[in-house]
């Protein structure tokens, strides 16, 4: 079965930083381009960033203005999100996705499997 579980989220300051990691099983990591999203409350799902299966190429929304860094390590099977300069709008719950077939484009946001997410809350 395949299994994505997020970790590292928490409360913090605007400004602060934090760091999210996305453990992968059941499917070869190294195969697929991988993605974040974020749902805040009362809004719809918003894809965060993309970074190709080799992690080469990555990809970022346009609010991220360049305070976040998606990576990956192959050899542990691990997503990471290092977020920078957080923002009270970047309050959500922040997931990792799959791609749905192998070696696709990054950032096409065709997902087959998402994780439960874990919660991002930036507050003074």
């Amino acid at each position: 079965d395949v299994q994505l579980a997020e970790s590292g989220g928490a409360l913090v300051q605007p400004g602060g930083s934090l760091r999210l990691s996305c453990g992968a099983s059941g499917f070869i990591f190294s195969s697929y381009s991988m993605n974040w999203f974020r749902q805040a409350p009362g809004k719809a799902l918003e894809w965060v960033s993309g970074i190709s299966n080799g992690g080469a190429t990555t990809k970022y929304a346009d609010f991220v203005s360049g305070r976040f860094t998606v990576s990956r390590d192959n050899d542990k099977n691990t997503l990471y999100l290092q977020m920078n300069r957080l923002k009270p709008t970047d309050t959500a719950v922040y997931s990792c996705a799959k791609d749905r077939l192998a070696y696709q484009l990054v950032g096409s946001t065709d997902y087959d499997y998402r994780g439960q997410g874990t919660q991002v809350t930036v507050s003074s």
